[in-house]
Order: structure tokens, then sequence, then C-alpha cells
């Protein structure tokens, strides 16, 4: 699908909004991909973020994939509004092992106040990608009421 920014300075506010996120940055997360209605949030495998047999812990694929949701939403808001979370499902479909991950979100509809969204997490490794988890995201428009750090 094809959407429309309301906002024309949507990558920056994005970036800016994901580099405010300490989360993100704790565990090594980063935008690669910020469009209308699109981002991809990538992360490197690190030990130090699986779970007991060596996989990348099931809470870590949910962060990334809920903040691509996110984003992808918050991307075709208007310049002044605020983005949450007010629901998810992640499906686990395979272990995640590989040099990096990275979760790709779209938006599916957005709507004046609800927006769904679609992630994809795939493993990479060596150029291969494989299909690890998806979630289905519903995020909520948040006007009238600055963010912490506005």
């Amino acid at each position: 699908m094809a959407f429309t920014e309301k906002d024309p300075q949507f990558r920056e506010r994005v970036r800016h909004s994901f580099a405010e996120q300490r989360v993100m940055s704790t565990i090594g997360a980063s935008l690669s991909h910020v469009e209308p209605g699109e981002v991809d949030i990538e992360l490197p495998f690190r030990d130090d973020l699986t779970q007991q047999d060596g996989f990348l812990h099931a809470g870590i694929i949910a962060a990334i994939a809920d903040s691509a949701c996110g984003y992808a939403a918050h991307s075709l808001m208007e310049r002044d509004a605020n983005v949450l979370s007010i629901e998810f499902k992640l499906n686990l479909l395979a272990p995640a092992l590989g040099e990096r991950v990275a979760a790709r979100a779209r938006v599916l509809r957005a709507g004046r106040t609800i927006t769904v969204c679609r992630a994809d997490v795939v493993a990479i490794h060596g150029g291969t990608e494989k299909l690890v988890a998806t979630m289905l995201g519903t995020m909520m428009t948040v006007r009238g009421q600055p963010s912490r750090n506005s």
C-alpha cells in the first residue's frame, strides 16, 4: 500500500523519537529504513540478548517488532502527535540465529486514531534471510499530550 505522509518532516521526527528511545539504544538497534508507513529496525546478534539455548530472546524480538510497527504508524501522523502501542500479537516461527535480525513493519490501515501494522522479523546470516517472527500490532495516535521529552 502507498501512503502519503501528513508531515513533510516525518523522517526527521521518526529518527529523533527513535534516538530518544533508551531501550533501542541499550540493545543496539538502529533504524535502517523510514518511508511513509514503512519502518525497518536492525539489530546485530549479541550473546547478551539470548535466552538459555543461545537464540535471540523472544522479548527482544517483540521489542524491535513493536518499535518498528509504532514508528511505521508514527510516520503517517501529524507533526504534534505521539504514538502508543495498544495491542500486539507475536507469532514466533523459528529460532532467531544469525549475524543480525531485521524487523520490517508496514502499515496495513491508517485511521484517524487507530493504525494497524504488520512486522516481519527475519534473521540474516551470510546474505540469507529466514522469517523468525511476525507481529500484528495496533497503534494509537495520541494528540494534545506532550511526550516526556517535549
